[in-house]
């Protein structure tokens, strides 16, 4: 097989896999029709899916539809349909679709349709650029450094060129060298997909058993690169291949090969690796391949450079202690993410372990021993005697870990600590918050009735996290309703209360609103099991969580967070519209009714 099959093989795969993701955001496809006097419009439904029309025109539909969808109305120069689509396993955001008039026959996306895609394909992106962050990683580990040397030198013996000089024969083994990386990192990420599932994964990502297992595999990452022991794969593994390799000739040895090194280099990559992964999983049906794409394309292209060009070898840095100074500044990172995991069990199940202020203070001390740990204070088993002595460059990094450490202090104390929002526990965890100023007027309403068991008045925010006794706090002292559907687990979430909500331009008109805040996946028990009839499936809600899931599927046809609606004291909707993650205040601030 020569190099042009196996590029096209790679790409064709690829390509597949983009389709596949196009296809899951958009399954329902809409047309018009100019007729006379009047406007054809027509919904093509994908099977397993089934189209719900919120508004046509003026005019509203609660209606579920399935295969096609068609409806004539009056001319007029624009016609616009809000929508959204569901099956048995998730709903897509609500969308917007227009057709104009002065172009018949044709029909427009819409800016939330494009905003669908847009975000899908910033985070496939943000996947990739991380997995290319994390093979750059991988190649100063000691697992990977010491390789490149003694592969590239194998290739040029191999190809008979003098040292120093290269052949066609080098650079083209070089490449497919390089070429059976990527096909075995992304066939592993492609394998993660097939075995679970797109949807299984974003059911993992969000599952509060499966996120400790995530924090105890990275907390176990961690201590190995601290040097406690080592992850490694069966050397019979490396051995076989090894000698299968030399046994063989043309791509398949090569192929081989490239086993060799991910055997070999495993415990040093496999916490990567392991922690992408984790990340990736519930991002889409592709971000597990995309992320080992990233991994692999960064990963091999030393291997390949270096043979192309082996007179630079000469002034690569040698192996020595930076290696494991390296990696237990890996493990430090590590053991920092690792807590965001066990943050969303800790809150899903109410258990109170991990409050903010608890967790901002594990991050303190962590990135405070990184600091000292890069200054020489403190060393690990792995680390020489030359750790002591700080370099420049260690120097430096240690005093951005430091004043890391000390930026984070003020948020023992309730400040937003925007840069880490996406990691730490949200704001209402926080049980000591120092603020200053007068608090707004409604923040003395009276609590009128003792049933509102779930109330909490947050520096003048009322809160709620029950949809029934917000609305009756609502009607009694006739304020409007944020609605505001978010999970523990939901990054953006975090974003939008860090970078929009928490900002006194917008605090002074939500404190015009009851807030109730309704949390999708909280795993308190409701006092009885509830059973309901969804989509021609008997679905039993055992969950808090289950039954704000359940309405806000039913209610407002979406099941993405945040999710945000205002709404009167009756329940009736003020704004149309929803807002969900965008982080622009002036947009936010002029969607808001109040």
């Amino acid at each position: 097989m020569n190099m042009k099959k196996i590029m096209t093989i790679l790409f064709a795969v690829i390509a597949i896999a983009l389709t596949a993701q196009a296809q899951l955001v958009q399954p329902v496809k809409w047309a018009g029709a100019i007729e006379g006097d009047s406007i054809h419009l027509t919904a093509t439904i994908e099977d397993g899916w089934h189209l719900n029309i919120i508004e046509l025109g003026d005019g509203f539909y609660m209606d579920e539809y399935e295969g096609t969808f068609t409806e004539t109305v009056a001319k007029a120069d624009t016609i616009r349909v809000r929508y959204n689509a569901c099956d048995d396993k998730m709903c897509t955001a609500p969308e917007t679709w227009e057709f104009v008039a002065s172009t018949p026959n044709t029909s427009l996306a819409s800016a939330a349709s494009a905003s669908t895609a847009t975000e899908s394909a910033k985070s496939l992106w943000w996947i990739f650029v991380m997995g290319l962050l994390g093979g750059l990683l991988a190649i100063f580990t000691p697992c990977v450094w010491p390789i490149i040397p003694m592969t590239v030198s194998f290739f040029i013996k191999r190809g008979g060129a003098a040292k120093g000089t290269t052949n066609a024969q080098v650079v083209r083994d070089a490449i497919l060298y390089g070429l059976s990386i990527v096909i075995i990192y992304v066939g592993l990420g492609l394998l993660v997909t097939l075995i679970f599932g797109a949807s299984a994964l974003n059911a993992l990502s969000t599952n509060a058993v499966v996120n400790i297992i995530f924090f105890l595999i990275l907390v176990l990452f961690a201590a190995s690169f601290f040097g406690a022991f080592e992850i490694t794969l069966p050397s019979s593994w490396s051995t076989a291949l090894n000698s299968k390799s030399s046994n063989t000739t043309g791509f398949l040895s090569i192929l081989l090969m490239a086993f060799t090194l991910v055997i070999v280099s495993f415990s040093c990559t496999g916490p990567i690796i392991g922690t992408l992964l984790v990340e990736a999983a519930g991002k889409s049906i592709l971000a597990p391949a995309m992320g080992m794409l990233g991994f692999a394309l960064a990963l091999a292209l030393p291997f390949s450079l270096f043979a192309m060009f082996p007179s630079v070898l000469k002034k690569l840095p040698k192996s020595g202690g930076w290696m494991n100074t390296f990696k237990v500044t890996l493990a430090f990172l590590e053991l920092a993410l690792a807590l965001k995991f066990l943050s969303v069990a800790d809150l899903a199940y109410g258990w109170h372990i991990l409050d903010r202020e608890v967790f901002v203070s594990l991050w303190i001390i962590i990135f405070s021993l990184l600091g000292c740990y890069l200054l020489g204070w403190i060393s690990f088993p792995h680390d020489d005697e030359d750790h002591r002595k700080t370099s420049v460059t260690r120097f430096f990094l240690a005093v951005i870990s430091l004043s890391f450490a000390m930026y984070m202090v003020p948020g023992l104390w309730g400040a937003p600590l925007r840069a880490i929002s996406a990691f730490a526990p949200p704001m209402s965890t926080q049980d000591w918050v120092m603020t200053s100023g007068a608090a707004p007027a409604n923040s003395q309403l009276p609590i009128t009735n003792t049933q509102y068991t779930t109330m909490t008045n947050n520096g003048g925010q009322i809160t709620f996290t029950d949809y029934d006794e917000g609305m009756a706090y609502a009607k009694e002292n006739n304020m409007p309703v944020f609605l505001d559907f978010n999970g523990f687990g939901c990054v953006n979430c975090r974003k939008m209360e860090a970078a929009v909500l928490s900002k006194p331009e917008v605090a002074e008109h939500m404190h015009k609103y009851v807030l109730i805040s309704l949390i999708v996946d909280d795993k308190t028990k409701l006092p009885e099991p509830i059973t309901i009839e969804e989509n021609g499936k008997t679905v039993t809600l055992k969950t808090i969580g289950d039954k704000w899931s359940y309405v806000q599927r039913t209610e407002y046809q979406s099941n993405a967070q945040p999710y945000y609606m205002q709404l009167d004291a009756d329940g009736n909707r003020i704004v149309e519209t929803s807002y969900a993650y965008d982080e622009d205040i002036e947009k936010f601030l002029n969607w808001l009714k109040y």
